[in-house]
C-alpha cells in the first residue's frame, strides 16, 4: 500500500462467490474435453504468484475439432434460427452474465491483477451491455442496413487479450452470434477463467452445441486458428507485432479480417482547459487501469503556458494512489498481469532514463510477493524517444509540450499508431478543429476512457482496422451481396 496520509483499513471483496476448478478442460461441441495432447499449463494470480488452476493446452488436432463443431452447428442449428430466437439466447446469456457480476468481477481480479473497482463497475457491466444491446440487433438487421441483402459469414475465429477478457469476448462474440455466426474463441493464456466461466454460461443458457467453442493455449494455439481453411472470419485484439503475422497470414484466403492492435494515445490539455478535471482524466485514463488499455492516454501534451501547473498537480495526485492488493476497494493500481509484461514494463523504465528524460514515482512501498509497479511520469521527453513512441503497457506516462495547434496535432500524429486520443478544452471550436486532426479513431472530448455499446471503437494505421461497437460492429460478421 502506498505510504501516504491516509490511513484506510483494508476493504477487501470476498472469494466465496468464486469456484475455481484444480483444472480446466476445452469447451468443444458443448462439452468439456480432455486436450487431446493431454498437455495443460498454469494460470496464478499475479498479486500474489500463487497457482489458481491448470489450463489445458490446445493442439492443431483440438482447434481442428473445434472448428468443425462449429461448422456443424452453423450449417445445421445456428443459420436456420430467425435473428428473433438468436437474440432470445443472447438475452438469456446477458441476465445470466448479470446474475454472476459479482463472481466474475472477483474472478476476472484474481486471474488479471486489475483492481476490483475496474473489474466490478467498468468490466463486467460493460460486458453485460454488449450482450444484450447485441441481443437487440439480432432480429433487425434489416433495419441496421435498409436496402442491403446480407448473410452471416459462417465460422468466426476470435483471440482476445489478457487486459480486459472478458470485455473484448463480449465484444466479439455478441455481435456474431447476433449476426447467425458460429465461434472459436481462443482467450490469452495469462486470463482464461472468465472465458470458461462463459463457456458455463452457456451451457446454463442452452446455447446450442457448437455455436460457442473455447480453446485455450498460447501463441501456437491462435496460429492454428488463424491457420484453419475452414474459419471464414478472424478477429483478433492484441499487439501489433502480432496482428501483422495474421494479417500476413490471411492475405491470399476468403477470410475477413478486422484487428484491434496497440496504440500510444496522445491526452492534449490545452491553456483553458478545465485544469482539475483534466488532470483527474489523466490519472484515470493512464494510472487507474494500469495502462493495460490499449487506447489508454500514455502520451500527454500540455500546452506550454499551463504546463508547470499540470506537472506539479499531477505529481501530487499521483502521491495519494494506492498501490496493493487488486481485491482491496481502497487499491487504485493493482499487479500486473505477469512477470514477463512487468520485465518489459521495468526495461522501458531504464531506456527512458537512459534517453535522459525526468522520472517521478511517488514514495509506496510495493507488495510482495507479486507483480507491482510504481505509477511513473517522464517529463523532457524528446518527440524521438522511445518511451514516447512505444507502447509500454503499463502506468508510465510520457510528457511533453507545446505552443501552437499545429505543432501538438504534428506531434500527436507522428506515432505509428492511431487508437485513440483525449482533448481537454473549454473550447467547442477548439474540440472539433483538433478532433478533425487527430489520426485516431476515437477522440474523447474533457472525458476518456468512456465506452458504450452503441459507440464504434477501431484505430488507425498500425492500431489496426475495422471497428468494433455499435452498428459498425455488426458490419465485420456480416457478407453483403450488393
Amino acid at each position: 500500500m502506498s505510504e501516504n496520509n491516509w490511513n484506510l483499513e483494508p476493504s477487501l471483496e470476498s472469494v466465496a462467490q468464486v469456484q475455481i476448478k484444480p483444472q480446466y478442460e476445452l469447451f468443444i461441441n458443448g462439452k468439456w474435453q480432455a486436450p487431446l495432447a493431454a498437455t495443460y499449463f498454469a494460470t496464478v494470480n499475479p498479486a500474489d504468484e500463487k497457482h489458481l488452476a491448470h489450463i489445458a493446452q490446445a493442439n492443431a488436432a483440438d482447434v481442428d475439432l473445434a472448428v468443425k463443431a462449429a461448422r456443424a452447428a452453423y450449417d445445421n442449428v445456428w443459420s436456420q434460427l430467425s435473428g428473433a430466437a438468436r437474440g432470445k439466447y443472447l438475452f438469456r446469456i446477458a441476465r445470466l452474465m448479470q446474475e454472476k457480476a459479482r463472481e466474475l468481477a472477483v474472478l476476472e481480479t484474481l486471474d488479471g491483477g486489475k483492481p476490483i473497482r475496474e473489474s466490478r463497475d467498468i468490466d463486467i457491466p460493460l460486458a453485460c451491455n454488449h450482450f444484450f444491446y447485441y441481443a437487440g440487433w439480432a432480429d433487425k438487421l434489416q433495419e441496421a442496413f435498409p436496402g442491403q441483402q446480407m448473410e452471416a459469414l459462417g465460422v468466426a475465429g476470435q483471440i482476445t487479450p489478457w487486459n480486459f477478457p472478458l470485455l473484448m469476448l463480449a465484444w466479439k462474440v455478441a455481435p456474431a452470434l447476433a449476426c447467425g455466426n458460429t465461434v472459436v474463441l481462443k482467450p490469452a493464456e495469462t486470463t482464461s477463467l472468465t472465458a470458461l466461466k462463459f463457456a458455463e454460461i452457456c451451457q446454463e443458457a442452452g446455447l446450442p452445441a457448437g455455436v460457442v467453442n473455447i480453446v485455450t493455449g498460447y501463441g501456437d494455439t491462435g496460429a492454428a486458428l488463424v491457420a484453419h481453411p475452414n474459419v471464414d472470419k478472424i478477429a483478433f485484439t492484441g499487439s501489433t507485432a502480432v496482428g501483422k503475422q495474421i494479417q500476413k497470414a490471411c492475405i491470399g484466403t476468403p477470410k475477413k479480417v478486422t484487428l484491434e492492435l496497440g496504440g500510444k494515445s496522445a491526452n492534449i490539455i490545452l491553456e483553458d482547459a478545465p485544469i482539475d478535471q483534466a488532470v483527474e482524466g489523466i490519472i484515470n485514463s493512464i494510472f487507474f487501469n494500469q495502462g493495460h488499455v490499449c487506447c489508454a492516454g500514455s502520451r500527454l501534451f500540455v500546452q506550454e503556458s499551463i504546463a508547470e501547473q499540470v506537472i506539479a498537480k499531477l505529481k501530487f495526485r499521483l502521491q495519494s494512489i494506492y498501490v496493493g492488493n487488486p481485491l482491496d476497494k481502497n487499491t487504485d493500481i493493482g499487479a500486473i498481469n505477469s512477470k514477463k509484461q512487468l520485465e518489459t514494463i521495468e526495461e522501458y523504465l531504464s531506456i527512458g532514463l537512459a534517453e535522459g528524460a525526468e522520472i517521478y514515482q511517488p514514495d509506496c512501498t510495493l507488495p510482495s510477493p507479486g507483480f507491482y509497479c510504481k505509477p511513473t511520469i517522464f517529463t523532457d521527453v524528446a518527440q524521438s524517444a522511445r518511451i514516447a513512441q512505444e507502447e509500454i503497457f503499463g502506468p508510465v506516462l510520457t510528457i511533453q509540450t507545446f505552443r501552437t495547434m499545429e505543432e501538438v496535432v504534428q506531434k500527436a500524429n507522428n506515432s505509428p499508431y492511431g487508437l485513440a486520443a483525449g482533448v481537454w478544452t473549454a473550447n467547442g471550436a477548439r474540440i472539433f478543429g483538433l478532433s478533425s486532426q487527430l489520426q485516431a479513431g476515437v477522440v474523447w472530448a474533457n472525458t476518456y476512457n468512456k465506452f458504450d455499446p452503441a459507440s464504434p471503437f477501431g484505430g488507425y494505421k498500425e492500431s489496426g482496422f475495422g471497428r468494433e461497437g455499435g452498428r459498425h460492429g455488426l458490419s465485420a460478421y456480416l457478407q453483403f451481396k450488393n
